[in-house]
Order: structure tokens, then C-alpha cells, then sequence
């Protein structure tokens, strides 16, 4: 069963995956905001992307001024001086050392969008260190759930179809059953480990977001037949059906290749 399980992450390793990941409307609703992070360890920089999402269309907004405060206990420890602004819509190099464990209040204050100033709107998260945790000030708001980085980064949206394909096998199939459970689990660990990196690089870099999208069309194919998989045993055989699959598109088919490749120019 453990062998099993081990498989499965090889042709698995999009499916989005429990990060700290949290998404709520600032007080007007113009934006919604996303934060997110890995385990937090005082004493220590934590890389806090954000992102800025227009409720209207899913996708990123661009060209949003911004501030950041954080406060602990009432107390200010953090603030940025001055009105920032964000091209990209999306704040990959923001890091802050938590001094202790405890529970720090972050709000971001968006103050334009395009160029143009608006009335001040504010969003705020409760950032609980010490028990790995976020929470919203106001959970009403909260998804559940986690998304997936490099999908997301490569389709440009959270609600594009092959995410939501990727997020219903998740929580319809996996988490359903016991092994799809404990295999999230471990998969949790290491997705984690590179996914941000990966994801960073497709936003830097349009061609590199190209590849990894054309990348992932056969296996997004392959994976939408554990869409049937309904039991314990249907997804472990289903699964290995999408291993046997992924194992033949990217590893066979490049193999064969380089053998007569190597076959032509011996001849």
C-alpha cells in the first residue's frame, strides 16, 4: 500500500496542496487579496507573497499602491514609509522576521489601481506564529483549502478550468478515501518545497510559463481519469493507470527518442 502511495506522486504533482493560504475581499470589495506562506520559525525571514485579485474577472490586478502594516499586540513593529507600488499585481519579495510566537495582525491598505488614486481600502489577516496557522480577521471570508502554485501561475487564475479540475480530483476523489488522504499528506511536504520557486520563475518569466504550460497538458489530460475513481480501490487503480500514462508521455516517449537518435548516428 505504502508502494502504492509513493507512485502516485509521480504523476501527481500538481494537484494543489493544503499551503497557509488564505483569500479575502478588501472592507469595499474593489480587490480581493491573497496571502500566503510556509511554516513560520521566529527568529527567522518568512517570504509572504501576495497577491491582488480582481473579484470581476479572477485574474491578477496590475498596477496596485499599496501599504503594510503589522502590528502585535496593538503595537506597530512593522510599517512601509511610503505609498508602494506593484507593476504585476503579485509581491513575491516581501519577508518579515517574526521576533516570537504570538499573534500579529497584518493590513494591507490599497490606495490605487491603474494609476489612479481611490479612496483607501483596507484588508486585514490575523497571523497566528507558533501554531502554523493563519486566520482572517473576519473568517466569514475564508476559503478553505489550498491552491495550486505552478498551475496557478501558468494559467494566470485560481479559477481557471485546469485548476478547478486539479482542486474537484483533490477534495472529490483523494480526500474521499483513506490512502488519497495520507497521500495529501505526505504529498503536502514535498510539493511545498518547490512549487513557490517554480511558481516565482513562471511570473518572471513568460517563456519559461509557456513551457511549463505545454508541460502540463498531458498530464492534466491523464489526470481527468481519476475523475471516475469513486472508491478506495478505484483510485489506487485508477491512479497507477495515470502513472502508467505519465510514465510513457515523459519518460518513454523522450527515451525512445534519444535510442534512435543514438541508433541513426551509429548507422
Amino acid at each position: 500500500m505504502k508502494f502504492l502511495l509513493v507512485l502516485l506522486l509521480i504523476p501527481l504533482f500538481m494537484i494543489p496542496a493544503f499551503a497557509e493560504s488564505q483569500t479575502v475581499s478588501t472592507d469595499k470589495g474593489t480587490l480581493d487579496v491573497k496571502l500566503s506562506y510556509e511554516e513560520i520559525k521566529t527568529g527567522e525571514l518568512t517570504r509572504l507573497p501576495i497577491e491582488f485579485i480582481n473579484p470581476m474577472t479572477q485574474k491578477t490586478q496590475v498596477h496596485v499602491d499599496y501599504k503594510i502594516t503589522i502590528t502585535e499586540s496593538e503595537k506597530t513593529i512593522f510599517q512601509t514609509p511610503n505609498l508602494i507600488h506593484t507593476s504585476e499585481g503579485v509581491i513575491n519579495g516581501f519577508k518579515f522576521e517574526f521576533p516570537q510566537d504570538g499573534t500579529y495582525n497584518m493590513v494591507i491598505d490599497v490606495e490605487g489601481i491603474l494609476f489612479t488614486p481611490i479612496t483607501p481600502e483596507i484588508v486585514s489577516f490575523d497571523i497566528i506564529v507558533g501554531e502554523a496557522s493563519a486566520q482572517l480577521t473576519n473568517p466569514l471570508n475564508e476559503e478553505e483549502g489550498g491552491g495550486c502554485l505552478i498551475a496557478t501561475a501558468a494559467y494566470g487564475s485560481e479559477m481557471s478550468p485546469q485548476v478547478q479540475m486539479l482542486r474537484e480530483i483533490r477534495d472529490n476523489q483523494l480526500l474521499q478515501t483513506e490512502s488519497g488522504s495520507a497521500f495529501m499528506g505526505a504529498f503536502n511536504n514535498v510539493y511545498y518545497s518547490f512549487s513557490p520557486a517554480i511558481a516565482d520563475m513562471e511570473r518572471e518569466n513568460p517563456m519559461f510559463k509557456e513551457v511549463v504550460k505545454l508541460g502540463l497538458t498531458p498530464m492534466l489530460s491523464s489526470l481527468s481519469i481519476m475523475e471516475n475513481a469513486n472508491s478506495e480501490s478505484e483510485v489506487l487503480g485508477l491512479g497507477l493507470s495515470v502513472i502508467a500514462l505519465n510514465l510513457g508521455m515523459y519518460l518513454g516517449v523522450p527515451a525512445f527518442g534519444i535510442i534512435k537518435v543514438i541508433q541513426l548516428r551509429k548507422n
